[in-house]
C-alpha cells in the first residue's frame, strides 16, 4: 500500500513538473525579407528547476546547424551569417523566445528550441518545441498620412510634421506631393516625414504621399489626399519702441546728408565765385556783397574814378551802411546764377 502510495506521489510530482516546464511556440512563422521576426518559445518558471542550457537550432536541406547556445559560459552565436542578427532575452526568466533581424530568403527552414533544466537534486529535464519560418518578399501596402498634431488646421507661425507610413519588405522608399492647378503634383521631398518650422498661409494646400520599394514589378503606392490650412489672426506687430531706435538713427543720418550738401554747395559757390567779379566800387574803400557765402578778397577791387561809372543798370546799396556803394549788373554773373540755381 505504502509503495502504491508513493508511486503516486511521484507520478503527480512528475506531471506536475512536466506542466510547470512545458514549452510554449507556434508552429510557423512568416517572416517579411529584410524585417525582423521573433520565434517564441517561453516556459512558466519553477523555484525547483534551474535553467542549465538553451540551444537554438536550424534544419534546411536535411542539414542541421546550431544558430544560438546559452549556457554557464555565457551566450554564443555559432553561425556567422547570423552574427548580430540574433539575440535572446536575458533578463526575462521563462522567455527563451529567439529575435532574428534583416531577414534573408536563406533564413527559411525549421528552428528548434531546446531547453534544458537542472534539479534540486540533480536531475536533467530536457524539451523542445519547433517552428517552421518562411521568409517573404512583401510589396509595399498603400500608406497612410499620420499627423504629429491633431486636426489639420493650424495658425500661422505653427509648428507641424506628416509622416508617411507603409509596411513591406524594406527598405521602402518615400516622396511627398503637393496638388497643383490642373492635378499637377509638386515633388516636395524625397523622406517619410514632411516638417515646416513656422507654417504661413502660403503652406495650405493638397497634399498626398508615395511608397514603393523592391519587390516584384515595383508598384507604387499612393495615399490619400489630406488638406492642410493655415488660417487666424494675424501676427501682433512688434511694439513701438522697437521702431524708436532706427527712426532716430534715419534722422541723424538725414540731418548729416542735409549738412554734407549744403557744405558742398558753399564750397561750388566759393570756387566759381573766385573766377568772377562784378563789383564797382565808388571809393577807395574795400567793400563786399551781404550774401550767404563769404566773397574772397580777390573780388573786392577799388574804383579809380567815380567819374567814368556807367549810370545804366546800378543802384545804391542801403541795408549795411554803406550809401555810396553800387552793384553793376553783369550778363556774365547773371549766366552764372541761372546755372546755380538750376543745379540746386
Amino acid at each position: 500500500m505504502g509503495e502504491v502510495v508513493r508511486t503516486v506521489v511521484f507520478m503527480m510530482a512528475l506531471i506536475s513538473c512536466n506542466a510547470l516546464l512545458d514549452l510554449s511556440g507556434v508552429h510557423e512563422v512568416k517572416g517579411t525579407w529584410m524585417g525582423s521576426t521573433t520565434l517564441p518559445c517561453t516556459y512558466r518558471p519553477s523555484d525547483d528547476f534551474t535553467q542549465e542550457t538553451l540551444i537554438w537550432s536550424m534544419e534546411r536541406d536535411d542539414s542541421t546547424s546550431t544558430v544560438f547556445r546559452r549556457d554557464n559560459s555565457g551566450d554564443h552565436i555559432l553561425l556567422s551569417k547570423f552574427r548580430d542578427r540574433v539575440s535572446v532575452p536575458k533578463h526575462s526568466p521563462g522567455d527563451a523566445s529567439l529575435l532574428i533581424k534583416k531577414l534573408e530568403i536563406p533564413d527559411s527552414g525549421h528552428y528548434t528550441c531546446q531547453v534544458i533544466w537542472r534539479s534540486k537534486n540533480n536531475s536533467l529535464i530536457k524539451k523542445e518545441v519547433t517552428t517552421t519560418v518562411k521568409v517573404v518578399k512583401v510589396a509595399a501596402t498603400k500608406p497612410v498620412i499620420r499627423a504629429s498634431e491633431p486636426g489639420l488646421t493650424f495658425a500661422p507661425g505653427a509648428r507641424t510634421s506628416l509622416t508617411c507610413v507603409a509596411s513591406g519588405s524594406p527598405p521602402i522608399s518615400y516622396r511627398w506631393f503637393r496638388s497643383g492647378p490642373g492635378g499637377e503634383a509638386l515633388l516636395l521631398s524625397s523622406q517619410a516625414k514632411l516638417a515646416w518650422d513656422s507654417l504661413q498661409p502660403s503652406d495650405t494646400g493638397t497634399y498626398f504621399c508615395e511608397a514603393e520599394n523592391r519587390v516584384g514589378a515595383r508598384a507604387v503606392q499612393q495615399s490619400d489626399a489630406v488638406e492642410l490650412t493655415v488660417r487666424g489672426p494675424p501676427q501682433a506687430a512688434p511694439p513701438p519702441h522697437l521702431y524708436a531706435l532706427p527712426a532716430a538713427l534715419g534722422v541723424a543720418a538725414l540731418g548729416a546728408l542735409a549738412a554734407a550738401l549744403l557744405r558742398r554747395r558753399r564750397r561750388k559757390a566759393v570756387d566759381l565765385l573766385n573766377n568772377v567779379c562784378f563789383f564797382s566800387h565808388s571809393t577807395a574803400d574795400d567793400t563786399r556783397l551781404e550774401a550767404d557765402v563769404e566773397v574772397p578778397d580777390s573780388c573786392l577791387l577799388k574804383e579809380t574814378n567815380s567819374k567814368t561809372e556807367t549810370p545804366s543798370d546800378s543802384f545804391p546799396m542801403q541795408d549795411n551802411g554803406y550809401d555810396n556803394i553800387r552793384i553793376t549788373k553783369n550778363p556774365d554773373y547773371e549766366n552764372l546764377v541761372n546755372a546755380m540755381e538750376s543745379e540746386y
